[in-house]
């Protein structure tokens, strides 16, 4: 599921605003239910969770969890003269990356590839890159070029050029993905685009927003800079993390019909715009599952679409504050293929 949220690191004033509209595109997830290939395709690259305490992470690889759920996209170029990509703009990893010409997976077959040869700019960093997915990997070298964000050039920017993709990517519609997180995240200490645009004073706070519509509708943005205020409503409640990695918070609890269903005593939960669901151990996944009457089917948690309007709502008590999610926000109803096609509802 999404939210509209606000992430911030405050620092300085500077340049401007910076806002790019994102596409809510299908998912990955979609296509492959669209097919009838969601289970065969989830039994051969079982969901393999981000584990927040793997030591690895501040090496030279990044973990990250099954994203075949995303489906928020927007465009950037990258070099001279321009090549333009589609990336989602994950605040749950640290790197950019995009395919590359010498690239020959079948997820790069179908996807642009950027050819640095074709650009005056480029210049090769002269290190390898590997990113460790839940369902496969990415790997390739290491660049530095100019990267067009809404218009705006950020100089001498490090990024990834894939040589070899997970079959997944195949089915999305971004091309690559741009990281969002701190820099400890990144793989092979890459700096991250929206650290070299603070670094370049090209914002005008040290700050992005993101805004993320529902059910295809447009308007979704990320705005670096600043936050819009067309978004929101009321006051923006600013929560401190708990750590400069991921965009890292402590929950103090999840409660349904004032009951506490998970997080009892506080957990650790990132912000993360690069995936659709709700994410964490099974015991807490399938105590809210049962407190607003879902049932578990084939690996996910079902209701009764006719039922929505009658479920409760989930709470979600941080820093002191509750964040309230009506069923109809945390339930995605889809229509599957098998002999017939039918409709139901995921929790």
């Amino acid at each position: 599921m999404k939210w509209a949220i606000v992430l911030c690191a405050v620092v300085a004033l500077s340049e401007c605003i910076i806002q790019v509209p994102l596409i809510k595109g299908k998912s990955a997830r979609e296509s492959l239910e669209e097919q009838g290939l969601w289970n065969e395709y989830r039994g051969k690259f079982p969901f393999n969770p981000t584990r927040f305490d793997d030591q690895s992470l501040y090496v030279s690889s990044e973990q990250m969890t099954n994203d075949a759920d995303l489906a928020y996209f927007g465009v950037i170029s990258i070099g001279t003269p321009p090549q333009s990509f589609t990336v989602i703009f994950d605040t749950g990893s640290s790197n950019l990356w995009i395919p590359s010409v010498y690239c020959s997976s079948a997820a790069c077959a179908n996807h642009k590839r950027f050819n640095p040869s074709l650009s005056s700019t480029f210049k090769n960093a002269g290190k390898s890159l590997s990113i460790q997915y839940g369902t496969g990997s990415m790997t390739g070298f290491e660049g530095f070029d100019t990267v067009v964000v809404g218009g705006i050039p950020v100089k001498n920017q490090i990024f990834g050029l894939s040589q070899s993709e997970a079959p997944f990517m195949a089915h999305m519609k971004a091309d690559g993905i741009l990281g969002l997180a701190y820099p400890r995240l990144a793989a092979s200490q890459a700096t991250p685009v929206f650290d070299n645009m603070m670094t370049q004073h090209l914002v005008n706070q040290d700050m992005f927003s993101v805004y993320l519509t529902r059910n295809s509708a447009v308007g979704s943005m990320v705005t670096f800079g600043g936050v819009d205020t067309n978004h929101y409503s009321g006051q923006i409640a600013w929560i401190p993390l708990s750590s400069q990695m991921y965009w890292q918070i402590t929950v103090d609890s999840v409660t349904v019909n004032g009951q506490i269903v998970a997080c009892n005593g506080g957990c650790q939960a990132i912000v993360d715009t690069g995936t659709s669901n709700i994410v964490g151990p099974q015991a807490d996944i399938s105590s809210m599952a049962r407190a607003v009457g879902a049932h578990s089917a084939n690996g996910d948690n079902v209701v009764n679409c006719n039922n929505i309007n009658n479920m409760p709502s989930m709470v979600f008590h941080i820093h002191g504050q509750a964040f309230t999610l009506p069923a109809s926000t945390y339930v995605r109803q889809v229509c599957v293929c098998l002999c017939v096609c039918v409709c139901v509802c995921l929790w």
